[in-house]
């Protein structure tokens, strides 16, 4: 396996990503966009989740496809951030048509980030202005670590991040992943070694090896509700709304390779996924089950980046995987 030149989700033609922080709050949000409307699904495993128009993804759901993605900070405030997406989109006259008006379709989740050491005294929700940051500074390439949704994500032992991978599969379709890291256990046993490493490809997160815990041990934990670990994972295959849930259903195992534990009842934990349907598939069977795996893999290594590349600032509750 491969990744593709940027190894970030934007690998796959059409997507593009912004992010906007507010370093003095310690949030921020991430839009993804496309050229166009995409099919999209979602699985939600955690106990604890905060969504927008999460229901309307269903495959027996009128609508099949939407406009964009948001990620946010903020517990449920963050949602706002998926309004000023919306209307950024309205205004360019895309969403699904009704009579002679357009409506946005933007799901959006959240993750909890109020107690992360940032001053959350606003007189006015600040997060519909990070959203139409974010729409506006969107491409395809965008930094890692502290950044956009993963400005103040926090894990039991260290800060978590904003992190995105991609690989190639041999059928030539591409995968990508994109994930805002706020969970309740860790990415890493010891704070040297990840526990993705045994998918890491090349040194995208250090090259440090794996690490064999004893028997029994428990892993380090925040044990409280300001967790939940977001994602997107994307294809640029041919999928029905059906087939990037089943896509979505399976890159949670990425994300259970990588925090310890996930999927808590004090996570929200989250995936979207989605195809742009660029490319016909050659055999449905066998590649709908490389896609699955391809999007795992790639969830997985992506947790592990944002952790990695995570910066220190000032105020912070978590010290950075990377000191200094």
């Amino acid at each position: 396996m491969q990744t593709g030149p940027r190894n970030l989700i934007t690998d796959i033609a059409g997507l593009k990503v912004g992010n906007a922080q507010d370093d003095a709050i310690k949030t921020g949000s991430t839009v993804l966009l496309s050229d166009g409307p995409f099919t999209c699904g979602v699985s939600i495993m955690g106990g604890a989740p905060g969504t927008r128009e999460t229901d309307l993804l269903a495959p027996d759901k009128t609508v099949q496809q939407v406009d964009a993605l948001v990620l946010s900070g903020g517990s449920a405030f963050g949602l706002d951030a998926a309004s000023a997406v919306a209307d950024e989109l309205r205004a360019q006259g895309r969403g699904y048509g009704v009579g002679d008006q357009v409506v946005p379709i933007v799901p959006a989740a959240i993750l909890f980030d109020l107690l992360n050491g940032g001053t959350k005294t606003w007189a006015q929700n600040p997060y519909r202005a990070l959203g139409a940051r974010a729409f506006a500074a969107a491409g395809e390439t965008f930094a890692l670590g502290s950044v956009g949704a993963g400005t103040g994500a926090t894990l039991a032992s260290h800060k978590g991040g904003l992190g995105s991978a991609s690989m190639v599969l041999p059928s030539g379709h591409t995968v990508g992943a994109l994930v805002a890291v706020n969970a309740l256990g860790d990415a890493s046993p010891d704070g040297a070694h990840f526990w993705a490493a045994p998918w890491e490809i090349g040194d995208e997160f250090g090259a440090a090896g794996c690490l064999r815990t004893a028997p029994g041990t428990l892993p380090a934990t925040k044990l409280d509700a300001r967790n939940t670990t977001i994602a997107i994972v994307a294809t640029d295959a041919q999928l029905t709304q059906a087939q990037c849930t089943r896509m979505a259903t399976a890159a949670h195992d990425g994300m259970a390779r990588a925090l310890v534990p996930s999927h808590t009842p004090h996570d929200g934990d989250l995936v979207f996924a989605l195809s742009t349907d660029a490319r016909a598939m050659g055999d449905p069977q066998a590649d709908t089950l490389w896609l699955g795996h391809a999007a795992a893999t790639c969830l997985a290594r992506a947790i592990a980046r944002g952790v990695y590349h995570a910066r220190p600032a000032p105020g912070d509750v978590r010290p950075c995987f990377q000191p200094g």
